[in-house]
């Protein structure tokens, strides 16, 4: 089944191009299905990138999927229009009244300021205490995996000496759980953060399952026991030349950037890079989409 959003997104044509079935929301209101209602609450800078990464991998799925995209009411974005947030985006006041079968929150470049400082954040406590009992399963990809942590587990986040940037291994342990099912004991995943989350910290909480880690020991697939909350602290979601962009990025505003670890031929950074962790990409999110979202939510909120 396809993944059903509006025409008029950016997101659309390029999929369309791609073969990814999608559906505008016109046609969807003639088939006799209901869909899974997931919304992003996307605090990405670039936001049509990371729309079209995220419903790429949403509709690889045999459900039928609705989107909602969600803003902050709190930070305005000053690297997407206007008229594209007033067009595709809801507040959280517009929509808290609803119930959604899942949720994705995104990464945010705001990783060496402390929770407190960003001036959504108030914003976003209210949003992730709203998804204990309005979302069936959430999703938190980087700097949102650390704000879970922190925010429901009160795991903190501390500072890396350097950028970590690159694709990493990863080995798989507690293969038997359904959110990995079907990986490889040892895959790769892009990374791109200043700072990182102690394994030896969530190891000791009860509450906490972590299902993948690089081989230096730094968790990237976090689930909660009750699996309300996954995180992963990683962005397998990233295209190919997602990292080569930000360092192209970074270096033209003098910040020095390390070459990303694992990603240029040589660390030839002319050379193009390949896509090594798209097969597994598509596997976490269908897994997701399957066994924490399809299998869990009621046909009908109460």
């Amino acid at each position: 089944m396809p993944i059903t959003i509006p025409r008029q997104l950016p997101a659309h044509g390029i999929l369309e191009k791609e073969n990814v079935f999608i559906m505008d929301t016109v046609r969807a209101t003639t088939q006799d299905i209901r869909p899974l209602n997931i919304v992003i609450v996307n605090l990405m800078p670039e936001k049509e990138r990371t729309e079209t990464q995220l419903l790429r991998l949403l509709g690889n799925s045999p459900l039928q999927v609705l989107v909602t995209f969600l803003r902050t009411a709190t930070h305005d974005s000053k690297t997407v229009s206007k008229s594209h947030l007033n067009q595709f985006y809801q507040t959280f006041h517009a929509i808290k009244h609803k119930r959604f079968d899942g949720m994705i929150i995104t990464g945010a470049p705001v990783e060496l300021m402390s929770f407190e400082e960003v001036n959504y954040w108030e914003e976003l406590k209210l949003i992730m205490e709203w998804s204990k009992t309005h979302v069936t399963s959430v999703m938190h990809i980087c700097w949102a995996a650390q704000a879970a942590l922190y925010h429901h587990y009160g795991i903190g986040k501390f500072t890396l000496p350097t950028k970590c940037t690159g694709v990493f291994p990863h080995s798989v342990s507690h293969s038997t759980v359904e959110l990995i099912r079907g990986f490889d004991d040892e895959f790769l995943a892009p990374h791109s953060r200043y700072t990182g989350t102690s394994l030896a910290a969530i190891q000791a909480d009860d509450r906490l399952m972590v299902l993948a880690a690089t081989n230096n020991d730094d968790p990237f697939i976090v689930i909660s026991k009750d699996e309300k909350h996954i995180m992963i602290t990683g962005h397998f979601e990233y295209d190919h030349d997602t990292l080569a962009k930000e360092y192209q990025r970074d270096k033209k505003k003098g910040l020095d950037p390390v070459i990303p670890k694992n990603y240029f031929a040589n660390d030839d950074t002319k050379k193009t890079p390949l896509n090594r962790w798209r097969s597994h990409a598509h596997l976490l999110f269908s897994n997701w989409l399957n066994y924490y979202v399809y299998q869990e939510t009621p046909y009908e909120w109460k």
